[in-house]
């Protein structure tokens, strides 16, 4: 993913928590916020120390972007989506994430049926 596809300032994490809508399963919360002004959509990622080790965490967020590089002709473009891994995000592999990933942005409806 580019630079300018990732959320990195608290401002802009604080603006889709207070202004977006929440979505969630098992493995993630998805908070959908609509941008004005934007091209290209927005991710920014949030996993929490309790979650795992380092290590862990890291690869949770690879998958979390891998995934969304899969899905970003499918995604709705102008919008920021801010993606909080909850505990069982942990023991799934990537395909798994993806699948629950897809599941949540469904019921958000932000993602186009094939």
């Amino acid at each position: 993913m580019k630079k300018r596809q990732r959320i990195k300032k608290n401002e802009e994490f604080q603006r889709v928590f207070k202004q977006g809508k929440s979505f969630a399963n098992r493995q993630f919360v998805v908070y959908v916020c609509k941008a004005e002004n934007q091209e290209e959509f927005r991710i920014g990622l949030s996993v929490g120390k309790k979650i795992g080790n380092a290590v862990t965490r890291n690869r949770i967020k690879r998958y979390i972007r891998q995934s969304f590089f899969e899905m970003k002709e499918d995604l709705q473009q102008n919008q920021d989506y801010v993606v909080i891994a909850r505990h069982p995000a942990a023991t799934i592999d990537f395909h798994e994430s993806k699948k629950s990933l897809q599941h949540v942005l469904r019921i958000a409806r932000v993602l186009k049926k094939k």
